[in-house]
Parts: structure tokens; sequence; C-alpha cells
């Protein structure tokens, strides 16, 4: 078979990438061709996404994968939404979702548009900051004049699919995010929208990831699982169904795949998401705070005049006394950009724990604290899902740091299977190869993933320490 190469974009919170993948009709390989950074710009008193510098370097990620490319495919983190007007100008920056825009929102759609019980029988989404629905409350709320102009609706991957390509549509793994998808009907909740005053006309059609929708510069383009970690999940190098994976990056995302929603009293109370996943399942899973606790403390370090490197970060940590101090690391303060080495001392001088005062000792509180956080998590999708997990599979950079891969397996008790680091670029290159005939379905391109040598295997040690140390830390941290 001759070999076919496509264009996976990939966008995260702290930069994206360019990658091209290369399939010979047995093996996918994955090169990074374009690297750039994506900066959040603050401008009176709101943080946005600069849309425009990013369409740019997306240019310039295409440009550099060079000819001969069969597909392109993009996809970034979920939640956030651009609007059109009606000569299809963008209205002003997307809004950021650590934006302070949320704060209150929560509050104010339960008691002036619906309950919350009734918004999760509705969108089926876990409960948390980032959530659309929260900015789209607050331009209701203030009355924002861009209402007025609005004429357009698009998912943040969605808007440069059409600068792309002049199609405009919505991909459901994306707009599944957003708190007004409603998978009972698998598309927008118009009624919720009413209920809000928000205008229901802007809203575009959703589409199943593997959509071809059109081209750029004569290249097709495949909405592929927009979100990035929908694309991920594609990227699980998996042969059975009784794993859980953990997408590990800015963000720590563990969960299960379903074939349905799971909409419980057990899952509200738990506050687990429903989100869109690809081959019409649902990734049944929970945000943690993750690697940005780390990126904020080496933001603080780097502020103040020392410099350290991820890899001597997480050598320090594992030259710490495990177990001294723990975290929620999903605390409200752990939330926006701040002095995390100090939010981290004053929190634990608040519980009453030792205080972490060098590099070490507070990147090991961090470390311990998502172990726990994601014992804690899987066991809470165990009990909701009723399902049964043999094996944890950790994919995303955080795959990478081998320390907190064995400290995982120590926590949950389970083998974890770490890899590969490129999880969401492979997905989104899966799903174009299988959207172009290279490939029969997703069980045939994970099996291939599965043989990979590089996967690495983490067995668990010390459980009977890490139960016991377990137990304190859900009572330091009330769970």
């Amino acid at each position: 078979m001759a070999q076919k190469r496509v264009v996976a974009l990939d966008v995260g919170g702290e930069s994206g990438r360019s990658m091209v993948a290369s399939f010979d009709g047995s093996r996918l390989q994955v090169e990074e061709v374009y690297r750039f950074p994506n900066v959040a710009v603050q401008a009176g008193g709101t943080l946005f996404w600069d849309a425009l510098r990013i369409w740019h370097d997306l240019q310039q990620g295409i440009k550099a994968a060079g000819h001969d490319i069969a597909s392109i495919g993009l996809d970034t983190w979920g939640v956030d939404f651009a609007l059109l007007d009606r000569a299809d100008n963008l209205i002003g920056n997307p809004i950021h979702y650590r934006d302070k825009s949320w704060e209150g929102m929560m509050e104010w759609v339960a008691e002036n548009v619906t309950p919350r019980r009734d918004l999760y029988n509705r969108t089926a989404l876990q409960f948390m900051a980032p959530n659309g629905l929260w900015r789209l409350a607050y331009l209701v709320k203030t009355q924002s004049p861009i209402l007025e102009q609005a004429h357009t609706y698009l998912t943040f991957p969605d808007l440069f699919h059409f600068w792309m390509t002049g199609t405009k549509s919505c991909e459901m793994t994306h707009a599944s995010t957003h708190m007004i998808y409603n998978p009972h009907i698998g598309g927008w909740d118009m009624e919720l929208l009413q209920k809000m005053k928000f205008p229901t006309n802007i809203f575009t059609e959703i589409i199943p990831p593997g959509t071809r929708i059109g081209a750029y510069n004569g290249i097709p383009v495949t909405a592929v699982a927009t979100h990035d970690t929908g694309s991920a999940v594609v990227g699980v190098p998996t042969t059975t169904e009784d794993y859980a994976y953990l997408s590990s990056g800015t963000w720590s995302l563990m969960g299960l795949e379903n074939r349905q929603p799971i909409i419980s009293d057990v899952a509200y109370e738990a506050n687990i998401a429903n989100e869109g996943g690809y081959n019409n399942t649902f990734r049944f899973l929970k945000n943690i705070s993750g690697m940005w606790l780390v990126q904020q403390c080496r933001s603080a370090w780097i502020d103040s005049g020392t410099t350290y490197e991820y890899a001597d970060l997480a050598a320090m940590a594992a030259s710490a006394t495990p177990f001294r101090s723990f975290i929620d690391v999903d605390a409200v303060e752990f939330y926006g950009v701040g002095d995390y080495p100090a939010l981290i001392r004053e929190y634990c001088q608040r519980t009453n724990q030792p205080v972490p005062e060098t590099v070490g000792q507070v990147m090991r509180t961090i470390y311990d604290s998502l172990a726990m956080k994601y014992r804690y998590v899987l066991d809470l999708l165990i009990s909701a899902a009723g399902r049964t997990v043999n094996r944890l599979h950790i994919i995303g950079g955080g795959s990478k740091n081998a320390l907190l891969c064995q400290m995982t397996a120590n926590a949950i008790a389970r083998p974890v299977v770490a890899g590969p680091t490129e999880a969401t670029a492979i997905g989104n290159a899966l799903v174009q190869f299988i959207s172009l005939g290279e490939i029969a379905n997703l069980a045939e391109a994970r099996s291939m993933l599965a043989r990979d040598p590089e996967l690495r295997h983490y067995e668990p040690q010390n459980v009977n320490d890490w139960e016991a140390a377990y137990q304190r830390y859900r009572q330091i941290v009330n769970l």
C-alpha cells in the first residue's frame, strides 16, 4: 500500500502544533513539523484567546507539512466558542474558559433558568467552571450587545474549520462539552436556550466526528473528534473493554467509554460528565486539575528568578518524603492563575499539615495529591457505571512522567499502561485514516496501537502503605 500522509493540528492551552501522520498499511508514524505558543491575552479585565494569532499559526503549520497531504484534521480543548456577525466576521476574541465571568453563573442559572438536577438530566455534564454555558449566561445576564450582533455560534475548533472551508457546522464531541447539548435528542437543547433567553437561531448543524466538511487549498478537511480528549481517547491502545483511561496534560481527564450516557442519582451526586465520543460512544469522565498545578508552580519560580525543567521537578519530588502533606487539587483556589507554591503552603497551613517549604516538598505534595485524586475518581466512576476495571491507560504528555505513572499504579492498586504520549494527535490522525478508508474501524486502529513496543507498563507497589495514606488523604481534604 502506498504511504498516505495527513496533518493533525492539535491546539492546547499552552501551545499548538502541526503533526504529520504517515500510514503505510500496517504502521502509523507521527512527526511534529511546527509548534507555536498559545498565549492568552488579558484586556479590559477579561481573559481572551488570541484567535487570529492561532489561525495564523495553524496556516503556518499546514504549510510546514509540505505536499501530498490526503487530509487535515483539527482538535482543541473543549467548552469555548466563537460568535460571528451577519457578515461572518468574528465578534471579538473568544473569552477564555479561565476568565472570571463564570463566577456566580452556576447559581444564576439555577435560580433563573433551571434547577441543577434538571440541567444535569438535560446535558449529562459535570458542573465545573469552564463549561461554556456559564459564559453564555454571563452575556445574557449583563445584556451584552454582542447578542444583538451574533448571527452564528461556532465551537472554537469549528471557527477555524469555517475559515478553512467556509462550512458552518459544529462537531459533536466538542459541542457536547458546552452544557447546551442534549444527548437525549442528539442536538442543541433549544428549550434550555429559550429559557435562558439566548438567541436560538444562531446555532448550526451538529455533525458526527469523521465527517468530511470541505477543503483548504484543495486539501480535504475532516472534522475529527475536535475535542482534544475525544481524539486522545481514540488513541487509547486497548484491545479490551475493561479499562479506564487518564488523558494527562494541563487537565487530567479520567473516564470510561460507554455506549449510552449514565444519568443517574449516583452519577449526578458524583458530578460525572457524559461527553460525546467517536464511534457513537460517550466519555463517562471527570475533569481533574492535572499538570496545571506544576505549570503554575514552575511559572512562579521562574518569576522569582529560577528556572526548573519539568524533569528536574519530578526528580526533586521523587527525593522528597512521601505522604507528608496533601491538597485537594481541584480546590477553587487552584483554578485561576496565581502564586501556586504560596497557595499550596496556605492550604497546608489551613488544614494543620506540615507546610512544604522546599521545591521538592511542594512538588511531592502535588504528585501525591494527584495520585490520590485519581484513585478517588476511579472509585467514583466504577461505582456509578457498575463496571469492572482491570487496568488504567495513561495517555498524553503526562504518560512520560514515570514517577507519577508509578505513583498512580500504587494508589489505584491496578496496572498502568503508559502511552502513547501523542495520543491526541494519533487519535486525530486515526479518525482521518478511517474516514479515508485506509483503516477499517476503531478496533483495528487500537489493535495496531496496542502492539507498540514503546508502551510502558507499571505494576502496583507498596499497596498497603498507599491504602493507609489514601484514607488519611480523604480525611484531610474532606472527600
